[in-house]
C-alpha cells in the first residue's frame, strides 16, 4: 500500500472498504493522503493515517479524533512517560522468542516515542478522493512505463517467481509500482520506534506490541539489519510494504543466500510478494475481474459481495463484456461492483480480485492493482466512462448523510464520515424506497434527496 506525500490534501476513497494504514512520511504516505482504512498484507484492521497537524516528528498536544480514552492528550503523556519501562516490560516476551538479551538491549537503546504517530493515527480525512482521480493518480504513463523497465530488468527473478508461486508477474510490479513506486519512496520511520511507540502509546498496543516483537525478531535472525528495517509509521517495510507479522508469514529466501531480504533484494521481495499472494488462495491463469456493461433498468441491490454468481447467470442479467469478449466457459461465482454507481462501469470480481483485497482491503486499491497489471500487459485502459463532473462529498456531508440515513432507519452503525459496505447497503436501500437504482453511490443528489429537498 503506502512515501513521502504526493498529494499534499488528506483524502479517502469514497467508494472503498477500509483501505491499509502503510502510512507516515516514507513510501506509503502517498497512498495513505488517498484513502483511509487497514493493514493490508491479511491484517486488515488498523486504520490508516491521514495529514495531520504538527510537523513532521512533533505531536499536536490534542485528544484524538476516535475519542478512545488511550488517544487523550492527558493518557498520551502519561504513556509516553512509561515509555522506558514499557520497553523493558517487554523483555520476558522477546526472550520466549528465542531473542538474546544482547540483541534485546542493542536494538531497543535509545528508543524514544515518536508522539506524531498519535496525529497520524486518528487523523479524520476531510475530502475524498473519487475512484475515477485516483485510479489517473495510480495508474499513469509515469509509473507503466517504469513498471516495463522493472518487468525487464529482473526478468529472471520475475520467471523463477512466476514458476515456484504462479502468480502472474505483472500483479507483483503493479504492487511494486503503487506501493513504493518502485522502491523510490519506501519511508523514512524507524520500525522498531514506530511498532514501540504504538505498543506502549495509544488505542492499538495489543496489536502493535505483535509486530514490535516481531520486528526484533526479524533484527535478532538477521534478516535485515537495523538501517534497512525503515517504513511507514504503522511499521510497514520494503517496496512491497509488509508488516512484520506478515514477513514472518511470508517472507522467503530465494537466492539461497541465508536472508530474507525485501528490501533490497529484489528475487526475494518478488518471491515474498508472490508467496503471499499464493498463500492468500491466487489462481493461477485466471483474471481479477471484467469490465461490463450494465443495462438499463438493472436491479442493482445485486451488486453486493455477498450475491456473487456464475458468468452464464450474470449473462442472463443482460451484463456483456465491455470490449465485446465472451466470459470464460467456467463455473467460477463473481460478483458485481459499481464504484460509481449507473453512471459508471460495472466490473464482475473474481477470486484474484478478493486476493488482492486481503494485501489490502480496499477495493480501490485492488481496482488499481488490477488495472496498472492488465496495462503492463499491453491492455487498453478501461472502455466505459467515469462520471467526472459528478461531485465527491466532504467529510461533514458524509457525516451527515450517514445520520439522515440513521434517522430513516436505514443506517445501524456509529456515524464516522467514513464509508464502507455498511453505508453502501443503507444507501441502496433507501434509494430503493424512493424509487431510484438502488446502486449505493453517495451522490450530492442522493445527499439532496435525504434532506428532502
Amino acid at each position: 500500500m503506502w512515501q513521502v506525500a504526493a498529494i499534499a490534501a488528506a483524502a479517502a476513497i469514497a467508494c472503498a472498504a477500509p483501505a491499509r494504514a502503510q502510512g507516515g512520511s516514507g513510501p506509503l504516505s502517498f497512498l495513505d493522503n488517498l484513502f483511509t482504512g487497514s493493514f493490508g498484507n491479511g491484517t486488515g484492521n488498523t486504520p490508516s493515517p491521514q495529514s495531520a497537524p504538527g510537523l513532521p516528528g512533533q505531536w499536536s498536544g490534542e485528544d484524538g479524533a476516535s475519542g478512545h480514552p488511550l488517544m487523550t492528550a492527558s493518557a498520551i503523556r502519561e504513556a509516553a512517560a512509561n515509555f522506558d519501562n514499557c520497553v523493558a516490560g517487554m523483555w520476558p516476551d522477546a526472550a520466549r522468542r528465542n531473542i538474546s538479551q544482547e540483541n534485546y538491549q542493542r536494538f531497543t537503546a535509545g528508543l524514544t516515542p515518536d508522539l506524531h504517530i498519535m496525529d497520524l493515527m486518528d487523523a479524520q480525512p476531510e475530502f475524498t478522493k473519487s475512484i475515477w482521480d485516483y485510479l489517473d493518480i495510480l495508474v499513469n504513463d509515469n509509473r507503466l512505463a517504469k513498471g516495463r523497465e522493472v518487468l525487464a530488468k529482473y526478468k529472471a527473478q520475475f520467471d523463477a517467481a512466476e514458476r515456484a508461486y504462479g502468480v502472474d508477474r505483472t500483479i507483483i510490479a503493479a504492487i511494486w509500482g503503487i506501493e513504493s513506486n518502485y522502491s523510490t519512496q519506501v519511508g523514512d520511520r524507524s520500525v522498531l520506534q514506530s511498532t514501540a511507540t504504538l505498543a506502549c502509546i495509544g488505542r492499538r498496543q495489543d496489536y502493535f506490541k505483535e509486530e514490535f516483537l516481531s520486528a526484533l525478531e526479524i533484527l535478532n535472525r538477521g534478516d535485515l539489519r537495523p538501517e534497512q528495517l525503515h517504513g511507514s509509521w504503522a511499521g510497514a517495510f520494503g517496496p512491497t510494504q509488509f508488516m512484520p507479522t506478515a514477513f514472518k508469514r511470508f517472507a522467503v529466501d530465494a537466492d539461497g543466500d541465508g536472508r530474507r531480504d525485501v528490501v533490497d533484494d529484489p528475487a526475494d521481495l518478488i518471491a515474498s510478494t508472490a508467496n503471499n499472494l499464493k498463500k492468500d488462495g491466487w489462481q493461477q491463469g485466471q483474471r481479477w475481474g471484467y469490465e461490463v456493461v450494465v443495462p438499463q433498468g438493472f436491479n442493482y441491490m445485486l451488486a453486493d459481495r455477498a450475491k456473487a454468481m456464475t458468468f452464464a447467470q450474470w449473462q442472463q442479467m443482460g451484463l456483456k463484456r465491455a470490449n465485446g469478449q465472451p466470459f470464460p466457459a467456467t463455473n467460477e461465482k463473481v460478483y458485481l461492483l459499481a464504484p460509481a454507481g449507473a453512471q459508471g462501469p460495472g466490473f464482475l470480481m473474481a477470486q484474484n480480485f478478493r486476493v488482492i483485497m486481503k494485501y489490502n482491503p480496499a477495493e480501490a486499491y485492488a481496482m488499481a492493482i488490477g488495472h496498472f497489471a492488465d496495462r503492463l500487459r499491453g491492455e487498453p485502459p478501461f472502455v466505459q466512462p467515469w462520471p467526472r463532473d459528478e461531485r465527491t462529498l466532504a467529510r461533514a456531508e458524509r457525516l451527515e448523510m450517514q445520520q439522515l440515513l440513521a434517522q430513516r432507519g436505514f443506517y445501524r452503525g456509529t456515524p464516522d464520515g467514513q464509508f464502507g459496505g455498511q453505508t453502501r447497503e443503507a444507501l441502496r436501500n433507501f434509494q430503493a424506497s424512493i424509487g431510484t437504482p438502488a446502486d449505493g453511490f453517495a451522490s450530492a443528489d442522493v445527499l439532496e434527496r435525504l434532506r428532502g429537498r
